[in-house]
């Protein structure tokens, strides 16, 4: 066997053992406790329940939530989530399986994409940053769509770059076929910014290298069609289905809610620059160094740092292309992580090496200085945060902030050590796991806005002809966990659209039809917040028998409970 030969089993080899490797620690940490804490609200419970109906109607095009068209994203995520329920059926586990297999395929993404850029070290250092970075570990367990979207983007962009790496073939070929499959994927995940960032991206960086001759290189034609063949077809059918469609999903939903405070979610310029250094945590100690060391030394070199100017444009651009956007959540600035963890992980393998890489000491003390500051205001504001109702969250606060003690003396008696990189990698990666496990395993006591424990009172009970209202209010998790829709009185809010384009008296009514079917022979539930129901009783006009209560809300029946 010819030496060449050699050198590419232990590749090959190193490959299968890393992804192995990988694969069985982030499988782990992405799937510790999946399933411990009720659907969070409103976003888990609308984006499980779209999917829970589309399993039970068998229409598969038009997105509906509690019986209302909702045309507000595209259909991919609905999709996968829809087989997920089909072969696991309704668990919070099985609901957040897709979001933590997409954690684990990113970090896969970003190890292949930053072994073939950097060298082995710096892929498994990105992985490793990437998945105990706090909002990146914190969106693998939530049923959203931006860690899916986040994924289906890396691997677009990181296909691309790829590509231009390789000699004329068929494996570019397959690369650049792969970015544009992977950009109609994440078309079809969240509408337009699948190719809208991908196109902004590449544009800069080919005007920036003045490589305009790249364009006749990454097989437009062809895969412009490979695009259209996957994130076509259902934007046909679903206009097909419904003509109102287009209007309100292009217009509205992408170009309004970007351009206006359309959606209320107006946010300063600034919004996302403490997200972004708190979600990076803790490895935002290196961010500055990492991004420093990429940067070419004058404009005249960078044609010699093109890959890490590619990466820099990619975190970079998305950064700012979303805050200028008038509507701004957290999850929004999750893309930028995996080019910032390649970078990262480029920084730490380079100095894993070497006692004097520029940066690295102080990286070491801002490491140190974060973690104590953020224990500090942990234990400061740690009454104030939380309510009387969740104390029980108070004890793994308190150990979250030891942890982050510990890490801090950790840190700190490794610098005066002198300790290298990979010891300090070690005990950073070591406590980053604890901190996020406890974390984890603490959030159960905190999200208070879940109605899981009064649908599991409820469900038994229901029999085909009853009657569900939300009464001034709607609880997003509530049709999931009772798997039906329920009745809407007083409130329209996100299915606005949909109630003014069809007929949904089945499942939104007003205050007078309600108090009607309220005092029928019929059975009918009603649950509603605390304060309400008080203002009800002491009204004295209607009987209500009480079912069951939590802190927030009450679970009432218009006659006596069935035993």
């Amino acid at each position: 066997m010819s030496a060449m030969s050699v050198r590419q089993d232990v590749s090959s080899h190193a490959w299968g053992r890393d992804l192995c490797l990988l694969i069985l620690l982030a499988g782990v940490l992405f799937g510790f406790m999946l399933g411990s804490r009720p659907l969070a609200v409103p976003d888990e419970g609308r984006y499980s329940e779209i999917p829970r109906e589309m399993v039970v109607t068998g229409d598969y095009i038009t997105p509906r939530i509690n019986g209302v068209k909702y045309f507000e994203k595209p259909v991919l995520f609905y999709w996968l989530e829809s087989v997920s329920i089909r072969f696991f059926g309704i668990h919070e586990w099985s609901l957040r399986l897709w979001p933590a297999l997409f954690a684990l395929l990113g970090v896969l993404t970003v190890y292949g994409g930053g072994r073939r850029l950097y060298g082995h070290r710096s892929g498994l250092i990105a992985g490793a940053v990437l998945s105990t970075s706090l909002l990146y570990y914190a969106l693998s367990r939530v049923v959203i769509l931006d860690m899916a979207m986040t994924v289906l983007l890396a691997a677009a962009l990181l296909a691309f770059l790829l590509g231009t790496h390789e000699p004329p073939g068929a494996g570019r070929r397959l690369f650049f076929w792969g970015f544009y499959l992977f950009a109609a994927l994440a078309t079809m995940t969240k509408g337009l910014i699948g190719i809208l960032i991908p196109m902004m991206v590449i544009g800069v960086w080919i005007l920036i290298l003045n490589e305009w001759r790249m364009l006749k290189m990454i097989y437009l034609p062809s895969g412009l069609a490979l695009f259209l063949i996957v994130a076509a077809p259902w934007h046909i059918l679903v206009s097909q289905a419904n003509p109102e469609f287009p209007k309100f999903y292009f217009i509205h939903e992408h170009f309004l809610r970007y351009l206006t405070k359309i959606h209320k979610r107006y946010e300063p310029a600034w919004y996302f620059i403490p997200i972004l250094l708190l979600g990076l945590f803790p490895w935002t100690a290196f961010l500055v160094q990492s991004i420093r060391h990429s940067l070419p030394a004058s404009w005249r070199e960078r044609h010699e740092h093109r890959d890490a100017l590619f990466l820099m444009l990619w975190a970079g651009l998305v950064f700012i292309f979303f805050s200028a956007s008038n509507s701004k959540l957290i999850p929004y600035i999750l893309p930028i992580f995996p080019p910032l963890a390649i970078l990262i992980g480029r920084y730490l393998a380079e100095a894993w090496d070497r006692a004097n890489m520029p940066g690295i000491r102080s990286g070491y003390v801002i490491l140190l200085v974060t973690a104590l500051a953020l224990a500090a205001a942990i234990m400061t504001e740690i009454h104030h945060l939380i309510p009387p109702e969740t104390q029980r969250l108070l004890i793994y606060i308190k150990v979250m902030a030891l942890i982050l003690i510990l890490g801090a003396l950790f840190t700190g008696v490794h610098v005066r050590r002198g300790s290298g990189v990979p010891m300090v990698f070690a005990s950073v990666i070591i406590i980053s796991v604890l901190f996020l496990a406890v974390l984890n395993a603490g959030s159960v006591f905190y999200d208070r806005n879940s109605v899981k424990e009064l649908a599991l009172v409820l469900k038994p009970s229901l029999q085909t002809g009853d009657e569900v209202v939300c009464y001034h209010g709607y609880y997003q998790d509530l049709p999931v966990y009772l798997e039906r829709c329920v009745t809407v009185t007083g409130w329209t809010g996100e299915l606005k659209f949909g109630n003014g384009i069809e007929d949904v008296s089945r499942w939104m009514i007003n205050e007078e039809t309600f108090w009607q079917r309220w005092q029928s022979p019929a059975t009918v539930y009603m649950l509603t917040r605390r304060e309400i129901y008080d203002g009800l009783r002491h009204d004295g006009r209607w009987r209500f028998y009480l079912i069951a209560q939590t802190d927030e809300n009450v679970l009432l029946c218009n006659r006596e409970s069935r035993p």
